[in-house]
């Protein structure tokens, strides 16, 4: 690799602002705050708002839609029509 033209690549702690989890990775990502972690170590630390801990589609949380009354507001708004 060439000198000079690569971004610093370091250990980085992510913590989830809703959940609190938070896990160390390496990132070119830069945080004047930071964390001691357990391997007693001070690491740069970003906060994110979604992980994996906390989206929706990865805990199960998803929301159902409810289509058939969506449907049947729509109606009751702008009318049914007939037939065409």
């Amino acid at each position: 690799m060439k000198k000079g033209i690569h971004p610093d690549y370091h250990p980085v702690v992510f913590q989830d602002a809703s959940t609190g989890t938070a896990f160390l990775t390496r990132s070119t990502a830069v945080s004047s705050r930071t964390v001691t972690w357990s391997d007693g170590n001070t690491y740069p630390l970003i906060v994110v708002d979604v992980t994996n801990e906390s989206h929706p589609f990865w805990t199960g949380g998803r929301r159902v839609l409810d289509t058939a009354g969506r449907v049947e507001k729509f109606h009751r708004r702008y009318g049914k029509r007939g037939d065409r």
